[in-house]
């Protein structure tokens, strides 16, 4: 028999088809189970500042009729995503926003070993002139989570410098970023002083750059001036790649 079977009494009645596996519906989590998935991977992720990036139109849970807040297994992905874009790539939360409208995916977010993301170097490449938005130490704080007993260290040291407008200090999207790197290597110990390695070879790089392209950066040409700081760009890129796989190497040698 195929489309149909015959019952005992001769009549032709329709086969019952096979039964279909059942889905079961991945359950919604609370914001401390969300922390909780996440704490492995990410060691500082909190309730406050997953409310943060929601504050900041990054995140959209649902809410029950409670008030409660329940993250779907998509609003999950998402944070991942945000949260890897800040810690492996130091992007501030507005360039985040434009990746994730732009489509930027969690399987697209370079993980560690895999090297820089090479968007990455293009947009650290154009943060080469200008330097747009300030923010208020005290905004630098909450959104890097910095000790404000470090970033005094990093002003000391030298490895940030804060611009003075009406006698309150401000800091550009680079040095806020500069935090948040330091502040992720202050876990394992590492004070500002010991990053005046750091400082000493961003000194020397951006000195052997300038010495390259001084000339045309001081022309009276506005083509020529313009094309030297378009060199400007991509030798800084290149200039930050060549450092990683210098790093690499040696790390690898250290690791045997």
């Amino acid at each position: 028999m195929s489309a149909t079977e015959a019952d005992t009494t001769g009549i032709d009645v329709p086969a019952e088809p096979p039964p279909q596996p059942v889905r079961e519906r991945q359950k919604a989590l609370t914001i401390g189970a969300v922390c909780k998935q996440l704490e492995r991977e990410f060691p500082d992720i909190s309730i406050s500042k997953i409310r943060y990036l929601e504050d900041q139109k990054l995140l959209a849970p649902r809410r029950t009729q409670g008030g409660y807040r329940l993250y779907t297994p998509g609003d999950l992905a998402r944070l991942r995503t945000i949260l890897r874009l800040q810690r492996d790539e130091f992007l501030p939360l507005r360039v985040i926003r434009q990746e994730l409208a732009a489509g930027r995916a969690d399987a697209e977010v370079s993980s560690a070993g895999k090297g820089p993301d090479p968007r990455a170097l293009r947009r650290a490449s154009v943060a080469v002139t200008g330097h747009g938005a300030l923010y208020r130490l005290s905004d630098v704080i909450d959104e890097t989570g910095a000790d404000p007993k470090l970033v005094k260290e990093l002003e000391d040291y030298g490895v940030i410098k804060g611009r003075v407008r009406e006698g309150e200090v401000y800091y550009d999207d680079t040095e806020r970023e500069i935090v948040r790197a330091v502040t992720e290597l202050a876990r394992f110990g590492v004070g500002g002083r010991n990053l005046r390695v750091f400082r000493t070879s961003a000194d020397r790089e951006a000195a052997l750059l300038e010495q390259i392209l001084a000339p045309a950066l001081r022309s009276r040409n506005p083509e020529r001036r313009k094309e030297a700081v378009e060199a400007l760009k991509n030798l800084a890129a290149i200039a930050s790649h060549l450092k990683y796989l210098l790093l690499v190497r040696d790390l690898r040698n250290i690791a045997g």
